[in-house]
Order: structure tokens, then C-alpha cells, then sequence
């Protein structure tokens, strides 16, 4: 696949995340940009599912707390690698690029509706989960918002997880916040804030357009200038404001 040159032609390649005027940034941590990029090995923890250790004990506590209310907290994906990440990219590029006639650029806006460019997925980092109430019985896609709604299969869900999630330091990335940019509304998308809070800090001090650059995947090769900066902006950073 041919590299890229249209980022080298327009110098983006020196803009990093901490280029972004509203970006504020203190202290590093000791974040590899493979361990963020979801290349490392690292120590994960967990019975059908994969959390850093500290989040995995968090969910554990969280999941006991549920039980006893009548909330069965099943995760449906946790711990996410480059490549896991890479594959459902490429899957659904090829499915709306060949299968159903999309033209490429059509197609990556519509993958980034839910699905993340790979190396830059929150799932990379041991931190986030999806979770779904696995007492509901449900058919079909179980990820989809309307099933979270009022007299829905996972109202009592959200509605426990809305009263009692944040005392276990798990909080919804992808809100329903009017004006809220970037990825939909993802109400079974938790992450434990203590780590992950740190995590996307070091992550914003990386140069994202240049590591987007030297990474070809199917349909890498279709990214613009305006692509970049609107994910950069929107998907990486348009989250609930209480993670930043």
C-alpha cells in the first residue's frame, strides 16, 4: 500500500495533540506510545474479559454491588490490541467499500461513527469496557442505544449504572450531551477514570498525525488533512468532560 504524502506535504506532521489551543496539560506519566497504541504487552486480569488490575478489581466490586439489585454486569468487550482493532477496521471498510458500493472516504466516516482508527482506541488501554445487563434476554446487536432507552431491555441498566457507577470510578465516555461531536452515543461504554484519565493525558502529548502517518491498514491510505484534525478533535476529545 503507498504511504501517505499528503501530511508530509503539509507539515502536520509536527502537529501533536498539545497543539490544540483548549488542551490542557500538566504533569507526564509513564505511558509507552506502544502500550497507549495498543502494541505492548501488558498485564491484564479478568474471567471473560481483560482490565489492568486496578480496574479489574473496581469492575469486580462494582459487579458484586449489581448482582444484589437484580443487574447482571456482562461485559461484551473489554482490552482491544492494534491488531484486533485493525481487523474490525479493515472488515468494515472492505464491507461498505465493496460489498456495498460506499466511496472510501463515505466509508471511513461511517466506521468512525462507533469504531475507532486503530492505534487510537480507549479499548487499547485496559481501562474501558462495554457491559450490558446479561439477565435481559435480548436478540440481535445488543450495542445499540435505543435498547437503553425507557421501557427498553436495559433501562434498569442505565438507570443503576447512572445512580451507582461513578463510586466505583467508572464513568460513560460517549455521552448523549447535546452538541457532543464525534463517536454516537455509547451508553454500555464505561472506563475506569483513574487510570484512563492519566492515560489520555500522556496520549494528547503524542504526535497523533505523525503515528497515523507511518501506520497502513486497509483504507489507511484514504485519510485527508480534514479527517485527521476533525478525529483528532472530535473523536479522541469530544468525550464526557469529567475524563479530561
Amino acid at each position: 500500500m503507498q504511504r501517505r504524502s499528503f501530511l508530509q506535504k503539509t507539515g502536520l506532521t509536527g502537529l501533536a495533540l498539545t497543539a490544540l489551543p483548549q488542551l490542557a496539560i500538566s504533569q507526564a506519566y509513564d505511558y509507552s506510545i506502544l502500550e497507549l497504541m495498543g502494541k505492548a504487552d501488558i498485564e491484564l486480569f479478568g474471567d471473560g474479559f481483560q482490565l489492568k488490575k486496578a480496574a479489574h478489581d473496581a469492575f469486580v466490586a462494582m459487579k458484586k454491588a449489581a448482582y444484589s439489585d437484580g443487574i447482571d454486569l456482562k461485559p461484551v468487550s473489554s482490552y482491544r490490541s492494534f491488531e484486533r482493532q485493525r481487523s474490525i477496521f479493515e472488515r468494515k471498510f472492505l464491507r461498505y467499500t465493496d460489498d456495498q458500493g460506499m466511496e472510501p472516504l463515505a466509508a471511513i466516516d461511517k466506521i468512525v461513527e462507533y469504531s475507532t482508527v486503530p492505534g487510537t482506541s480507549r479499548h487499547h488501554w485496559g481501562t474501558d469496557i462495554d457491559i450490558v445487563d446479561g439477565y435481559r434476554k435480548v436478540e440481535g446487536d445488543v450495542l445499540v442505544p435505543s435498547k437503553f432507552a425507557e421501557g427498553e431491555p436495559y433501562a434498569d441498566f442505565k438507570k443503576w449504572m447512572d445512580e451507582n457507577s461513578k463510586s466505583y470510578d467508572f464513568h460513560l465516555v460517549y455521552t448523549d450531551t447535546p452538541g457532543r461531536r464525534g463517536f454516537k452515543y455509547e451508553p454500555w461504554h464505561y472506563t475506569y477514570a483513574p487510570i484512563s484519565i492519566p492515560m489520555l493525558e500522556e496520549f494528547r502529548r503524542k504526535n497523533i498525525m505523525l503515528l497515523l502517518e507511518n501506520e497502513e491498514f486497509i483504507g489507511s491510505d484514504h485519510f485527508t488533512e480534514g479527517f485527521l484534525r476533525n478525529y483528532i478533535q472530535d473523536n479522541i476529545l469530544d468525550i464526557n468532560t469529567d475524563l479530561l
